[in-house]
């Protein structure tokens, strides 16, 4: 027996107990990257996020790019989102990397709101942004997609990439599959986001790979105030 776990014949490893192996300091560390470890280090991002953000209250999570420039228009609108959720009463979520995402989160700071990110591990990026007044760093995506969905009312996709687009794919994907339900989603830049509704009007819908109430799950619109009103909206629609 090792714990839960019957070993037999071939499936037994050594002889050494869990505790001898704990308190052996001399052993190999090849434990620290084994799945049975992987699963507590799991467990405890779920319990950090849970704890962290139990107490948020209503919260919007806004995406778009890691590259967008500060000079840029995308920039300028990702804060005028933050900083409109916060008047409207919300709580601002992003990834907590630059871009968008550090707009979004000044402007939600600098309007006096509660501005969150919930970063991820990646070789590329090393840190929140400088706006992020409570910050949670993850190892793993899904625990931190976990915390998106379940703590944010809605989501406001700005221009982004391929990060931007598996949050909004996901999030729609679960609103079809009714895994969240009442969960607006808009998506700010109609230049940006026109071609990819095209496609999916004129290729995915065509051949009917989903359905004319799968696209309405979508409103594409470059009006701040018309993404914060449906925000509004499902608030209240819920309450």
């Amino acid at each position: 027996m090792r714990g839960p776990v019957v070993e037999r014949r071939g499936q037994v490893r050594d002889g050494s107990t869990t505790d001898e192996r704990l308190l052996d300091s001399r052993g190999p560390t090849d434990w620290l990257h084994s799945d049975t470890w992987r699963v507590m280090r799991i467990q405890a991002e779920f319990v950090e996020g849970f704890g962290a953000l139990a107490e948020l209250g209503p919260a919007i999570a806004v995406f778009g790019s890691a590259r967008t420039q500060p000079d840029h228009p995308h920039y300028a609108m990702g804060e005028d989102v933050g900083r409109r959720l916060v008047e409207a009463g919300f709580a601002v979520i992003t990834g907590g990397g630059p871009g968008a995402m550090e707009a979004a989160n000044k402007g939600a700071c600098e309007a006096g709101g509660v501005s969150v990110g919930l970063g991820i591990e990646l070789p590329f990026e090393s840190g929140l942004n400088q706006w992020v007044d409570k910050g949670i760093n993850f190892r793993y995506f899904f625990a931190r997609k976990t915390m998106f969905v379940k703590y944010s009312q809605g989501f406001v996709v700005l221009p982004g990439g391929l990060g931007t687009f598996d949050e909004l794919f996901e999030a729609l994907t679960l609103v079809q599959t009714r895994k969240v339900t009442s969960f607006p989603i808009v998506l700010l830049g109609t230049a940006y986001w026109g071609g990819l509704m095209d496609w999916l009007r004129g290729t995915v819908l065509a051949e009917g790979k989903v359905s004319p109430a799968d696209l309405d799950m979508m409103v594409v619109t470059d009006d701040v105030d018309e993404a914060v009103a449906m925000m509004v909206a499902a608030r209240e629609a819920s309450s």
